[in-house]
């Protein structure tokens, strides 16, 4: 039984799902901060249909002084990443909280038919096209059949901020800057109405494609019949084709550009707004991204540069591999490590154990391990080894000879249980005390890992 159309349908379920994800990609766009317009105080929109963009704004606003307000936000720079989707533009906009508030301007999509009318209209005239091509929007487009600019009442805005006028300034500075983004690119106003310019572009080649097709079927002559007894008419020669091996050859290509040069300080992530009912803790993502930056600058500063060949040798990273559990308590280690058992951090150490399995008190306890030694001091929290002769032994005579008490050998722990304290001897060869109640057996990392076990135990006993 052949299983030829078995294996064509992972293939093409492949595509499909490629083709998926290209065309949720071509719906969304984001754009960084627009740099401030220092010494601008003429039309903030420079392309007519920016303009147009503004009026709808200005029709619908309620007060002309948070308009005034929002113009300045966004003058000076206020507004931070934009994200446009179909129907749905989004920012945060820089207050006077130290928060940012998520403004939001929302506008009507077209339907299936109004595209329809909309990308008849474009492929009909080529000029069209080309000026779209050319980041310009032709004004017989924007005022056909179909309304592709909005008017007044098409924009709503919405914002975080306790302010409930429409708009508020932080949604009037949103709108500002995205009038300078459609100067820029009228295909972000076909976004908006709910079509990505790959999209877009593609069926207007497919239009194209067809209707020229059409044109050359109705311009060719029919060939004329032989004549009777005559010679048959030559056929057309068949078009000459590429071989594949020939098409797929391996090609000289121009290097690389260099690598731009690395910052000398790792970025800092914006700062996320602090509202009711979002779907995660702002403080918490904006953690993360400022660590995942600085890691990623270590590892980069670590790489180095390539060698004159252009390759690179292999490099182990800057970091160790951690398990979640270690890579969690380093998070939690370094979230605020100068903050003692605060009502935050013990809320972070119950939400940790929770999502752990643990205890809230295993938690606290490899925090403080981690801050004592990192990897190191937290495996020594719950493993033990046998450390070979030399520094382990030399230890005992050492704190003997310093007049300290003499501890109790046991694995890579020399331990006083009477007066609750105890050293242990790491892998990295420094001690890291640890303490506890007398006579339990409860103990915790207390103060930093010394290389000298007389040092370590001497800020043990002062503490």
């Amino acid at each position: 039984m052949s299983t030829s159309g078995f294996r064509g349908r992972p293939a093409a379920s492949g595509r499909a799902a490629a083709a998926d994800r290209s065309a949720r990609a071509d719906r969304s766009r984001t754009f960084p901060p627009l740099p401030p317009r220092s010494g601008a105080r003429g039309l903030f929109a420079e392309s007519w249909w920016g303009s147009a963009w503004l009026d709808a704004l200005e029709t619908t606003a309620l007060d002309s002084a948070r308009l005034a307000r929002g113009r300045t936000y966004a003058r000076d720079g206020h507004v931070d990443t934009i994200n446009v989707t179909p129907g749905r533009i989004i920012a945060t906009v820089r207050g006077s909280r130290p928060r940012p508030y998520s403004a939001e301007i929302r506008l009507r999509t077209l339907s299936d038919q109004e595209w329809e009318s909309l990308l008849g209209a474009i492929a009909a005239d080529p000029g069209r096209l080309a000026t779209l091509l050319a980041k310009k929007l032709p004004s017989a487009l924007a005022e056909g059949d179909v309304r592709l600019l909005p008017g007044p009442g098409d924009l709503v805005p919405r914002c975080s901020c306790p302010d409930h006028g429409r708009p508020c300034k932080h949604a009037a500075a949103l709108c500002f800057q995205v009038a300078r983004l459609l100067d820029a690119d009228p295909f972000v106003l076909l976004l908006m109405r709910g079509r990505g310019e790959r999209e877009l572009l593609d069926e207007l080649s497919r239009r194209n494609a067809t209707h020229t097709a059409r044109e050359s079927r109705t311009a060719t002559p029919a060939p004329e019949a032989p004549a009777a007894g005559g010679p048959a008419a030559a056929a057309p020669p068949a078009p000459r084709g590429v071989p594949a091996r020939d098409a797929l050859a391996d090609r000289l290509r121009p290097p690389l550009p260099p690598p731009l040069p690395l910052p000398d300080h790792p970025g800092r992530p914006p700062a996320l707004p602090d509202a009711d009912g979002l779907p995660f803790d702002p403080a918490a993502l904006e953690f993360l991204a400022a660590d995942a930056a600085a890691r990623a600058h270590a590892c980069v500063s670590s790489a180095g540069a390539p060698a004159p060949g252009g390759g690179r040798a292999p490099l182990r990273g800057p970091f160790p591999e951690l398990s979640p559990w270690d890579d969690a308590i380093r998070l939690a280690a370094t979230a605020d490590p100068t903050a003692g058992l605060t009502a935050a951090t013990r809320a972070l150490f119950r939400d940790l154990a929770a999502a752990t399995g643990r205890t809230a008190a295993d938690v606290a306890r490899s925090v403080a391990a981690w801050r004592q030694g990192g990897p190191e001091g937290l495996a020594l929290l719950d493993t033990t080894w046998n450390p070979p002769a030399g520094d382990f032994d030399r230890a005992r005579s050492a704190l003997i000879a310093a007049d300290l008490p003499a501890l109790r050998p046991r694995h890579n722990h020399l331990t006083d249980p009477g007066r609750g304290i105890q050293l242990r001897f790491g892998h990295d060869h420094r001690w890291y005390p640890y303490e506890s109640e007398p006579g339990a057996d409860d103990w915790w990392p207390t103060g930093p890992a010394d290389p000298d076990p007389v040092g370590a135990l001497t800020t043990l006993l002062a503490r």
